[in-house]
């Protein structure tokens, strides 16, 4: 590494980028790597994101006042049992999720705290 390389102080990189001081409290990672999406994964990311912004909770370059960000990921090793969907930083890992399963997640657990354990596959914490 570098020691002689200049890097921008955190208050210059928050200047760039809002998300720095925003008080997330969650994010939503929706796998679309080609399994996934092989089952329906960009429909699954597509609800989040619909009813996410229907109720004032997501974060995105339109809206920033939302708590919740939702973004794509790679694969995370649920290959054969996705759409995977995981929420941190509560580190619950969803399998087998559908577009449908999406307004009770968000519900039961964004909202509500309390994860929906028929879809539960793996908690990390």
């Amino acid at each position: 590494m570098d020691e002689a390389r200049s890097l921008p102080s955190p208050e210059q990189d928050a200047s760039l980028s809002p998300i720095m001081e925003h008080g997330l409290q969650r994010q939503v990672l929706v796998c679309t790597a080609k399994s996934c999406a092989a089952n329906g994964s960009e429909a699954v990311l597509e609800a989040f994101r619909t009813r996410l912004m229907a109720e004032s909770m997501l974060f995105h370059k339109g809206d920033r006042t939302g708590d919740i960000q939702c973004i794509t990921c790679g694969s995370v090793g649920f290959c054969a049992i996705g759409p995977a969907v995981l929420v941190y930083p509560d580190g619950v890992w969803y399998a087998h999720v559908t577009p449908e399963d999406v307004p009770e997640i968000i519900d039961s657990h964004l909202k509500g705290g309390v994860p929906v354990e028929r879809l539960v596959r793996k908690r990390l914490v």
